[in-house]
């Protein structure tokens, strides 16, 4: 990412295995949850592009779950990079390809990685500014096949407001140590999808006061 931040230790926690899979607790929470939510809003067949996609344990899940998808998925840190090929070759997916290097909060990337008809973003907007939130947003749009959805998973404000006692202590976590990073507004986040002429399609409560925030490019 353009910018070093500086996270609270359980901002983005993964653990390393002998043989280079990497496993962070939230993925295995959230995996199925977020499956049922793509599943419900995928297409049957296409390209289907997963921005940080962390530790790899998402995208073998949903390459599975998702057969007629072929799932590229990417990431900007070089030891994710090689988890999320273990979890692959561990997986023996065909529509699963090898991982490559992404920064989604750069401008430029939607250009060059366009036709997706999926693209998908888990547990990253809360950990980067709004001006990158912003940058990763209009790059993604660009990246759509006409048609195409774009699904955003994690923790929002609603209206300005954290929904939990531990919601809240997070969000002050993570703006203590960085004031531009922190929970953005579900309204924001909308109106900067509305901005880059994406449609809303769904907004869905997910588990562990998380949103599920579909949207289609016309």
């Amino acid at each position: 990412m353009p910018r070093r931040m500086t996270l609270p230790e359980n901002a983005s926690v993964a653990t390393p295995s002998e043989d280079g899979r990497m496993f962070a607790p939230a993925a295995a929470r959230n995996a199925e949850a977020i499956a049922e939510l793509v599943a419900a809003h995928a297409p049957a067949q296409g390209r289907a592009l997963e921005l940080a996609a962390g530790t790899g344990e998402h995208a073998v899940t949903l390459a599975r779950r998702l057969p007629g998808l072929a799932w590229q998925p990417t990431e900007i840190d070089a030891d994710r990079r090689r988890s999320i090929d273990a979890h692959g070759k561990m997986a023996e997916l065909p529509n699963l390809a090898p991982a490559i290097a992404l920064d989604a909060t750069a401008p430029g990337w939607g250009a060059q990685h366009a036709g997706h008809d999926l693209i998908l973003l888990v547990n990253l907007l809360h950990l980067i500014s709004e001006g990158e939130a912003r940058t990763l947003i209009a790059e993604a749009a660009q990246a759509l096949a006409p048609g195409g959805r774009f699904i955003l998973y994690g923790p929002f404000l609603r209206d300005g407001e954290t929904t939990s006692e531990g919601d809240a202590r997070f969000h002050a976590a993570l703006t203590s140590q960085d004031p531009e990073i922190g929970y953005k507004d579900d309204w924001d986040v909308i109106e900067w999808l509305h901005q880059n002429f994406l449609e809303l399609v769904q907004v869905v409560e997910m588990p562990a006061n998380n949103l599920g925030l579909v949207a289609r490019r016309p």
